[in-house]
């Protein structure tokens, strides 16, 4: 097992630069996740500290080495791939004993190394077959015992779960999650999806456009976002953004949004009079008062059995609203909100940056 620091690096394709200078320092034995829209630059990024992408500037090391000159074999890693990337023609237990016969490993040991992968990722019945015969969780599992028979320093993981279904998603979720407490390797795995980002990693790194926005524990980067876009990125349903100007007088603070409706500022928002805002809410930090808050007009009420999701819009403006209760609200119908202003964000409505005193 190794640490890996990504220091100053970037990426470019010609004349443009798709990664600008990257700093990441990722602990031995941690689980990071690299987050953000497509075209953000975390899979090439992955591909570089894979080896698979040359490095146009800055330095990768792995394990306190600097690999950028060592081709892929050399760097002691292992990865998984989105489309599994199994030979068609061999048996589950050949693609997971492949590399280690191309190491020229006597055959007891590659026996005992397969039989332990397959242990692990409850794949010992299905040894013998193929990967067309296998469901494309099981050959996920394969593509994940072939990396773990390597017994590599990192695991590199780029968007492994895309191509399963919704409820299988989330058993594979579990099961690499279950994978790493027991392996303690270090690992890096590439997603769009943040919900994947949130229950899976110790660490999250949020990237936009070749950039990182922010890095920290998932719920430091839900409760403490340093701007719009991360806050907007992390959570599902997604913050709430309602426009309006920060005033002041003294030491009291409020909120005037765009019909002039009148809230309480965040706790320790920072900002000037007169300032240009944007009110972050969370859709779990809103409640239902009789009148006063924010009026919405009900758009679609999706009922979800252990609580509500309700849709609405305030002067253009989409608002979403959780509830654990239940509700029955006719579409077309006000209701009034009220957020938990000690649980809200500002935001400057220019930068994007959070407003913090």
């Amino acid at each position: 097992m190794a640490s890996v620091s990504i220091r100053g690096v970037k990426k470019r394709f010609g004349d443009v630069e798709v990664l600008h200078g990257v700093d990441i320092e990722i602990p031995d034995a941690s689980f990071t996740v690299l987050v953000g829209p497509s075209g953000c630059g975390k899979s090439t990024l992955l591909r570089m500290i894979a080896g698979l992408e040359n490095i146009s500037d800055g330095e990768v090391l792995i394990g306190g080495r600097v690999v950028n000159l060592m081709q892929p074999k050399e760097r002691d890693i292992a990865m998984v791939f989105q489309n599994y990337a199994l030979y068609p023609h061999m048996t589950v237990r050949e693609n997971m004993a492949f590399s280690l016969a191309l190491a020229k490993k006597d055959q007891a040991t590659i026996d005992a190394t397969v039989a332990r992968a397959a242990e692990i990722l409850g794949l010992g019945a299905l040894l013998e077959r193929y990967p067309r015969q296998l469901s494309g969780g099981q050959r996920q599992r394969v593509a994940m015992g072939r990396a773990i028979v390597r017994d590599p320093q990192v695991f590199l993981f780029d968007e492994p779960l895309s191509n399963l279904d919704a409820k299988l998603r989330v058993a594979m979720r579990g099961e690499i999650k279950e994978l790493h407490q027991r392996l303690k390797t270090t690992s890096i795995y590439v997603t769009h999806d943040q919900i994947e980002a949130m229950t899976m990693g110790d660490k999250i790194v949020v990237m936009r456009d070749g950039y990182i926005e922010q890095t920290g524990s998932p719920l430091d980067l839900y409760d403490h976002p340093a701007n719009q876009f991360v806050a907007g990125f992390i959570g599902s349903p997604a913050m709430n953004f309602l426009p309006g100007k920060l005033k002041r007088s003294g030491a009291a603070a409020s909120i005037e949004l765009n019909d002039g409706t009148r809230l309480d500022a965040p706790a320790r928002a920072g900002g000037v009079d007169g300032q240009p805002v944007i009110l972050g809410t969370r859709p779990e930090h809103l409640t239902l008062a009789a009148s006063g808050g924010i009026a919405a007009k009900v758009v679609v009420m999706e009922p979800t059995g252990m609580g509500t999701f309700i849709a609405c819009r305030h002067e253009g403006v989409d608002i979403d609203a959780v509830f654990r209760e239940r509700h029955d609200f006719a579409p077309g119908s006000t209701i009034h909100l009220l957020p938990d202003m000690q649980r809200a964000h500002l935001f400057d409505a220019g930068s994007g940056q959070r407003l913090s005193a």
